[in-house]
């Protein structure tokens, strides 16, 4: 609308002044090379206004016959320019998808079309990277290191390259590199992380927290938690050379970590060595609150050495107080009762935890209660049994490994603080146990030639009358069940595992003698798992 207002009143304008030289007559004579040329003012204002047009139009001419070379060229590189980067687009599309012929004749094309720019220099080393080409690939990136504006991206393609032909002194160098030209590249500080944590250097590593904090590639709740657990690295790399520095690191990790059960652990371990049982209760309860662990529970049984077995006992039942009956508190409970002999305190402490189905440190439990109080009988070989169909319990678990101890990182990718207390999934079935001539010996005797396999049993409906079968001796066949399940391989969680079913001991053989005595005394559960 107002481009029409405007030309109305530019209309309105030109009309005003014809009828303004219409009013005003007069004459204008020009004189030149002898010529006279007279007319009027309209006339001479309308000729002048032509001739205006005509030059403008022949400067136009002109000027565009002398740049008709290069708007040609111009044309020219821009064909060329928009074939090139189609040619870089759908060789991208042929990277992702996994067409290497097509990936490389696509790079190809780009690069003699738009020569050294950088996408074509990607595209080049991701077609050669596809094809499986590393020499080709690498020196792809190293041209992208003679620019400035891509130096950063060829020192990362170099990173990558060094890592899968395992060259880890290259790959720390590039990420270094890469991290003094861009301090925020978060896959720069993380390959420096990690190279310092492979390194044991965890001082190095709490300062590459501390930079990438800064630098905001980590939030506040992840950095604290990263620096306890580099803290608490350092402690248990510092314990044997450095108790004081190893107990200050450890105190550390714990204000910044209260519930890492390692560096509680830790601290209430070293704190009790000084006497300061009061401050080592404080931490390791604030600790067991969060997350009850039998770690934990070891340390706060044995803060004072040389403690009766009913003082454990009454530690234990403070655990189980501050963790509100959890499983783990009851074990506590159970062994401590054990050992002061309370057994009718131990069963009433496990009895909850048998409802369903016992995990295997509560069978396990269970056996050595029946052993103690009982004696070598059925009801402890039974729970042996059991154990070994019943659930695992939780254990140290990072990246599908699981390690008796916690530590920093992964063994597997060199991950910071991937460790976690969790159940391991169940096992199909425990591989069958071999049991020998010596399951009835001594664990200090030699073992004794194999006897000859016994017949097989008829079904229990069938069966005749006959003796009852001897029964295996317990330390050997926790043995036999610790081997086992250590070579039992882990199954889909998801899949419902078999019924467990009776497990039938093998008749002792008549010509095998009877164990001379029944083991003194057994090894607690703690000690064997």
């Amino acid at each position: 609308m107002w481009r029409a207002l405007v030309f109305i009143g530019l209309l309105c304008v030109a009309a005003f002044g014809a009828v303004w030289l219409a009013d005003r007559p007069g004459t204008v004579l020009i004189t030149f090379a002898g010529y006279e040329i007279q007319m009027s003012v309209a006339v001479a204002a309308v000729a002048l206004a032509g001739l205006a047009f005509f030059l403008a139009l022949l400067w136009s001419l002109v000027s565009g016959l002398l740049r008709l070379p290069s708007r040609l060229t111009f044309a020219s590189r821009a064909r060329r320019r928009a074939r090139g980067y189609q040619a870089v687009s759908r060789g991208m599309v042929a990277v992702g998808a996994g067409d290497t012929i097509a990936a490389r004749r696509y790079a190809n094309e780009a690069e003699r079309l738009l020569g050294r720019e950088p996408l074509t220099l990607l595209l080049k080393a991701q077609a050669a990277q596809v094809s499986g080409n590393r020499e080709a690939a690498e020196a792809a990136f190293a041209q992208m290191m003679e620019e400035n504006e891509t130096r950063v991206l060829g020192l990362r393609g170099l990173f990558v390259e060094a890592r899968r032909r395992g060259d880890a002194a290259s790959a720390q160098q590039y990420a270094s590199e890469a991290l003094r030209l861009a301090p925020a590249a978060a896959w720069a500080s993380d390959a420096v992380l990690e190279s310092r944590c492979a390194e044991h250097d965890w001082r190095g590593a709490l300062e590459a927290v501390e930079r990438r904090t800064s630098l905001g590639l980590l939030d506040k709740g992840t950095a604290r938690r990263h620096r306890a657990v580099l803290l608490t690295a350092d402690a248990l790399e510092r314990v044997d050379h450095d108790p004081e520095g190893a107990l200050r690191s450890a105190l550390d990790a714990v204000k910044l970590a209260p519930d890492l059960v390692p560096a509680a652990a830790l601290a209430g371990r070293m704190l009790s060595r000084k006497g300061d049982l009061r401050r080592a209760a404080k931490v390791v309860e604030a600790a067991w609150r969060s997350l009850p662990h039998p770690e934990l529970a070891d340390v706060y049984l044995n803060l004072r050495p040389g403690d009766s077995g009913l003082d454990r006992l009454k530690r234990a039942e403070t655990l189980m107080r501050l963790s509100g009956g959890a499983s783990e508190g009851r074990l506590a409970v159970a062994r401590a009762a054990l050992e002061a002999r309370e057994f009718d305190r131990a069963r009433q402490a496990l009895e909850p935890l048998l409802q369903d189905r016992p995990s295997m440190r509560v069978c396990l439990l269970m056996s050595d209660l029946e052993q103690a109080e009982h004696g070598s009988t059925g009801r402890g070989r039974e729970w042996l049994a059991r154990a070994t169909r019943a659930p695992r319990d939780p254990a140290w678990i990072a990246d599908g490994v699981i390690s008796d101890h916690w530590m920093p990182i992964s063994p597997v990718t060199g991950r910071l603080d991937a460790f976690v207390w969790q159940a391991p999934p169940d096992v199909l079935v425990a591989p069958e146990l071999t049991l020998h001539d010596d399951v009835t010996a001594d664990l200090d005797d030699a073992p004794k030639p194999l006897p000859p396999a016994p017949a097989p049993q008829p079904a229990p409906e069938q069966a005749a009358p006959s003796e009852p079968p001897a029964e295996p001796k317990p330390d050997v066949l926790k043995s036999e069940l610790k081997a086992a399940l250590n070579s039992a391989e882990p199954v889909n969680e998801e899949a419902p595992l078999p019924p467990p079913g009776p497990v039938v001991f093998p008749a002792t053989p008549p010509d095998v003698p009877k164990p001379k005595e029944e083991a003194a005394a057994r090894r607690s559960v703690f000690s064997v798992w």
